[in-house]
């Protein structure tokens, strides 16, 4: 109840602010499974859009642990589905407790391969989780604003949705194999950006020059 209360309020206030939004491809989305949503980190407020997008599907997410220091932030975003990680010193939590809402829940797993939004670099985690569970890979990208104040000048967003990508349970995720499916992810944002604009570009705002 909470989380339907919180998506029709993000909606009505992201509407006001912005009122552009767009989806593609929402057909892609397996819709008698759970799955793991990795997407593109471009912005801060990534996790909203794509659960935005991808409602009535309910996911969980990762979150640095920082953010459930205040009482408040902490209720809210564990009402949302968060869960916190360190950063520096990941647990075993970071992959058993996706998994196990994957095989037995009914929450789907947003997740940003390359970790941070001022990388680019893929990483194993997406694809661990995905064999562990049995859960296909959708990838999905967001173009449109990535500073906040940009979102009032009420420019497009749009995200796309890719094909479901599926890891093999039984084969071993040697390093060359981890690189086989990252490099399908990879292909898979490039076609999904040239898919919505071929000529857009992500500039990280903060990016060191």
């Amino acid at each position: 109840m909470f989380y339907r209360f919180i998506r029709v309020f993000t909606v009505t206030l992201v509407s006001i602010i912005n009122g552009r939004t767009y989806y593609l491809n929402k057909n892609r989305l397996p819709k008698d499974t759970n799955y793991i949503l990795a997407a593109t980190h471009r912005t801060w407020w990534d996790p909203i859009w794509f659960a935005m997008a991808a409602y009535p599907k309910k996911f969980i997410f990762m979150a640095k642990k920082e953010l459930f220091k205040n009482f408040f932030a902490r209720k809210l975003i564990t009402a949302l589905g968060a869960f916190p990680v360190d950063r520096k010193n990941a647990g075993s939590d970071v992959i058993r407790i996706p998994v196990s809402e994957l095989k037995t829940g009914d929450r789907s797993l947003i997740m940003f391969p390359t970790g941070s939004r001022h990388s680019q670099k893929l990483k194993s985690g997406s694809i661990l989780i995905a064999k562990l569970s049995g859960k296909p890979i959708v990838p999905a990208v967001y173009q449109g604003p990535v500073k906040f104040a940009d979102m009032f000048k009420r420019k497009r967003v749009t995200m796309n949705f890719g094909e479901p990508i599926y890891v093999d349970i039984k084969g071993k995720l040697t390093d060359e194999v981890v690189a086989e499916y990252n490099d399908k992810i990879e292909n898979a944002y490039k076609e999904l950006d040239k898919e919505i604009d071929p000529n857009w570009q992500y500039v990280d705002p903060k990016a060191k020059k």
